[in-house]
C-alpha cells in the first residue's frame, strides 16, 4: 500500500474510520471486479481520495454502498464498502498511474527489469493496466488521456531539467493530472460548481505528492544513482518545505469553496492528515534507507504482505517497493498512547470532523 495520506485509526474515530475503510476496500474490490486479481496491486491510499470526494458531494446513499464478503485483510470479516462511479474513477486513475510507474521502472532498468524478458513482461502488464484504466475512465465519462499526456510530459521535463530549473516546472504535470481527477468528481456528483475549487485542491495535492515523494526518496535515489527532482534542480529542502507549506495553506480555502453533503472525511484527510504527512516527510532521517526493491521483487513482497495480513494488522511493516517503514492501516497513532496524539487543532477552522478529544 502506498500514498502520502495515511490516517491514524484513533484520530479518525470509529465513524470516519469505517468510512475510510469502506473507500479503501471499495477501490480494491472495484479493481478486482473490473480488472482481475492482479490489478488489486495498484490499490493505494491516495487513489481512494477520488472515491471519498465523490461521496462527500453526493452524501452516503444506499446505492453507494454494498456489503462485501469476508477478506483476509479485514480479519475475515464482512464490511460495508463503497461502490459506484466514484470507486470506478478511483480505480481508473490508479491503474493508469500505476501503468506509468511500471513503464518508468522499465525505462530506468531497475533491478530485474534490466533483463529483456522481464522488462517485456512488465511492459505487457503496464499496457494492460493502461487499457483497463482508459476503459474504466470512459465508463464514467473521464478521459484518461489527460493523465497519460501528463506522464509523457513529465518524462520530457525530467530529461531537460537541470540545476537551477524551478522545481514547480517538474511538478506541473502531476498537478495537472490530479486537478483533472479531482474536478471530475464534481461531474460524477452532479455538482458542476465544485469543479473549479476541487481542481485547485487537486493541483495543490499533486504538488505535495510530488514534493513529498522527492523528499522521502532523495537519500535512496542518491545511493542508487536514480534521478531525483530536488537533487537534479538543486532545490534545498528548506525551499521544498516552503512550497509544501504554501500548498497546504491553499487546499483548505479551496475546499471551503466547494459544497459537500458531508465533508468531514475530506477535511480530515486533505487538511489535518496531509499536514501530518508533510511533517513526517521532512523529519530528519536518522538512518540510511535500504535500497528499494525492483518492480517484480516488490510485487512478490506485496503479495506476501497481503496474504499474511501485515498491511492491515501489523504495527509496522516494510513497504514492498520503497522499503520505507509503514504502519498497518488498522493500527493506532504512530506508537502514541493518547488517541489524540497531541492534536494541534484545526488551525482556526470550526470543523468537528476529527479528533476524539473535546474542544480540540
Amino acid at each position: 500500500m502506498f500514498g502520502i495520506v495515511r490516517p491514524c485509526a484513533h484520530r479518525l474515530g470509529e465513524g470516519l474510520k469505517a468510512a475510510w475503510m469502506a473507500h479503501l476496500c471499495g477501490l480494491c474490490l472495484a479493481l478486482r471486479r473490473d480488472h482481475g486479481q492482479l490489478a488489486r496491486m495498484v490499490t493505494n491510499y491516495d487513489g481512494l481520495l477520488i472515491s471519498v470526494l465523490t461521496e462527500a458531494q453526493t452524501g452516503t446513499t444506499a446505492d453507494g454502498r454494498r456489503t462485501a464478503g469476508p477478506c483476509a485483510l479485514r480479519g475475515m470479516r464482512t464490511a460495508s464498502v463503497a461502490q459506484g462511479e466514484g470507486a470506478r474513477l478511483a480505480a481508473a486513475v490508479s491503474l493508469v498511474l500505476a501503468a506509468a510507474k511500471v513503464r518508468d521502472h522499465v525505462a530506468d532498468r531497475d533491478g530485474l527489469l534490466a533483463r529483456r524478458p522481464v522488462a517485456a513482461a512488465a511492459r505487457r502488464v503496464a499496457a494492460g493496466w493502461g487499457r483497463a484504466g482508459a476503459h474504466s475512465g470512459a465508463a464514467v465519462g473521464f478521459d484518461t488521456g489527460v493523465l497519460v499526456e501528463a506522464v509523457d510530459r513529465q518524462l520530457g521535463l525530467e530529461t531537460l531539467a537541470g540545476y537551477g530549473t524551478s522545481i514547480l516546472t517538474v511538478t506541473e504535470p502531476t498537478e495537472t493530472a490530479t486537478a483533472a481527477a479531482f474536478a471530475h468528481t464534481a461531474v460524477l456528483a452532479g455538482r458542476p460548481g465544485n469543479a473549479r475549487p476541487l481542481a485547485e485542491a487537486g493541483r495543490l495535492f499533486g504538488r505535495l505528492a510530488h514534493l513529498l515523494d522527492a523528499v522521502e526518496d532523495q537519500e535512496a535515489d542518491a545511493a542508487s544513482g536514480a534521478w531525483n527532482p530536488l537533487t537534479a534542480t538543486g532545490t534545498p529542502r528548506a525551499e521544498a518545505r516552503r512550497l509544501a507549506d504554501d500548498a497546504l495553506r491553499g487546499i483548505g480555502p479551496a475546499l471551503r469553496e466547494a459544497e459537500f453533503a458531508d465533508g468531514r472525511l475530506v477535511h480530515l484527510l486533505l487538511v489535518h492528515e496531509l499536514r501530518r504527512s508533510v511533517d513526517r516527510a521532512f523529519e530528519p532521517h536518522l538512518h540510511q534507507p535500504e535500497e528499494p526493491r525492483g518492480f517484480l521483487p516488490g510485487c512478490g513482497m506485496f503479495l506476501l504482505l497481503c496474504c499474511t495480513c501485515r498491511m492491515c494488522c501489523a504495527s509496522e511493516y516494510e513497504g514492498p517497493w520503497s522499503r520505507k517503514k509503514r504502519e498497518g492501516c488498522c493500527q493506532g497513532c504512530d506508537g502514541c498512547d493518547c488517541p489524540c496524539d497531541g492534536c494541534d487543532g484545526c488551525d482556526g477552522c470550526d470543523c468537528d470532523c476529527c479528533c476524539p478529544c473535546d474542544g480540540c
